[in-house]
């Protein structure tokens, strides 16, 4: 995380929730208890907090309408209610009311801290503000001064107070979501959620689940109704990232929720209207994907009724060294370098680099250059040193396997590296825990399971790569 989230554990028994705080003070997370609903609702209202997590049989005030008055009030705080098997039912209805999701005792508690990073992430998308043109801003930010971003900065104010639906384009790591992020922000929606899907990272086959819903026994595993992404978005917006990897069962949905503003749950009979403003966002280029038949031309024009297209990095290199000196500023504190510099040749050789990852491997640059540097001055050395470890799975990437193997022996034949295997784990290690850190949304605990590592050493390889455990939700993104 890159700030200490807050949460409060409303919990009748003491014991569970005491184990509860233990476990999440690990993660690095700031806990508070409370025994009672209604002790709970009004700690909840008086102080600032970025989750709640309640029981729903408390005394004093039962969870469903702590839900309701909670959500009424703070509509952007994210609340997972706790729930035993016969009270699944009212879970759901609570889930109706405001709650992002329920636990269902006893659960595991990789189960418990997916959920709750992934609650916490969705709140600081809600909460932290996305700065425009700032080089001071300690958050998030898209910076820029170039002609090119100050035309952005305008499409954003002038799209934000409309309820027009928005397809921002632009290749990876240009910073998509920041400006969907900004244009909620300035919208009268503002307070109301904000909720984030990344169509790529989810299953084709959960894929319309999560974002529709689904009613119980609508397919295997489906144990009981759940709550899509639109109906959590009611009254504010949703952003679809990655639009263009949506096959196309899912694209006819999306048409025909954007053309009726109704939807429905997989499994299910029933169509309800749904209020949710949309916006869109995907580095594919859809008028090609028309043009071979693989995206809707309808869904397209449903979706670009206002079109912004964000630069790549490399037509706007008078912007990298505010972009410098703001990856300097975020992450010295974090690595531990006291008064960061960087020798000005250095910011001179970036604005030569044509940057094919954007301000996104700009960023992982800067970060692990100064890991390299700590604690002298970052130099082109240590740039070219990290620019190069960031960008050999593009080498692997473009051979066959037989063919980089073969390039491999060789290298070990001719003495430029002692082991292959040792040589193998250095090339594609770095980019395996960036990618896996990124597909799971900065949750370390689910990334470390899809490797088959501890946290522990999801933690060391993330310290190790200069890679940021909430690196989708940075100023590249």
């Amino acid at each position: 995380m890159s700030a200490q989230s807050r949460l409060l554990i409303i919990e009748d028994d003491l014991s569970a929730a005491t184990a509860l705080q233990k476990v999440l003070r690990a993660e690095g997370y700031a806990v508070n208890v409370a025994e009672r609903g209604d002790a709970g609702l009004a700690q909840a209202l008086r102080e600032p907090y970025d989750l709640v997590i309640s029981d729903l049989k408390l005394p004093g005030l039962d969870g469903l309408t702590l839900v309701a008055q909670l959500h009424s009030a703070k509509p952007k705080l994210p609340i997972i209610m706790m729930t035993a098997h016969g009270t699944t039912e009212t879970a759901i209805e609570a889930t109706k009311q405001g709650a992002v999701e329920y636990l269902v005792k006893p659960f595991e508690v990789d189960e418990l801290l997916d959920l709750v990073a992934t609650a916490a992430a969705h709140s600081r998308r809600m909460s932290a503000p996305v700065e425009m043109g700032e080089t001071t801003a300690d958050g998030y930010a898209i910076i820029g001064k170039s002609r090119a971003m100050q035309g952005i900065y305008k499409q954003i104010g002038r799209v934000a107070a409309t309820p027009a639906t928005v397809l921002i384009l632009g290749e990876t790591g240009t910073g998509k979501e920041l400006v969907a992020r900004a244009i909620y922000q300035h919208s009268d929606r503002a307070d109301k959620p904000f909720i984030a899907v990344n169509c790529a990272a989810i299953p084709e086959t959960l894929l319309e689940s999560e974002l529709f819903g689904h009613e119980r026994g609508a397919f295997t595993g489906a144990q009981a109704r759940r709550i899509g992404r639109f109906e959590q978005a009611h009254g504010g917006t949703i952003f679809l990232d990655e639009i263009g990897d949506l096959s196309p069962g899912t694209q006819s949905k999306l048409l025909r929720v954007l053309q009726e503003r109704r939807i429905q749950r997989v499994g299910g009979d029933e169509t309800f209207s749904v209020d949710a403003r949309v916006l869109a966002a995907t580095h594919r280029d859809l008028e090609s994907a028309i043009q071979e038949r693989e995206f809707r031309e309808d869904l397209y024009y449903r979706l670009s009724v206002v079109t912004i297209r964000l630069p790549p990095l490399s037509e706007r290199a008078d912007d990298i060294p505010d972009l410098v000196k703001f990856f300097i500023r975020r992450y010295a504190g974090e690595l531990g370098v006291e008064s960061p510099s960087i020798q000005p040749e250095a910011i001179a050789w970036l604005q030569t680099q044509s940057w094919p990852g954007n301000v996104r491997e700009l960023e992982n640059v800067v970060r692990q250059a100064l890991v390299l540097s700590r604690p002298f001055t970052v130099g082109i050395e240590h740039l070219q040193q990290a620019m190069t470890r960031g960008r050999k799975l593009d080498t692997v990437s473009g051979q066959t396997h037989a063919a980089y193997v073969a390039d491999l022996l060789a290298r070990v034949q001719r003495g430029e590296t002692q082991s292959a295997f040792g040589q193998m784990i250095a090339d594609l290690e770095p980019e395996l825990y960036a990618q896996a850190i990124r597909l799971a949304g900065g949750n370390q605990a689910k990334a470390a399971r899809w490797l088959g590592v501890t946290r522990l050493k999801m933690r060391e390889k993330l310290t190790q790569f200069g890679l940021h455990p909430s690196q989708s939700l940075s100023a590249s993104t």
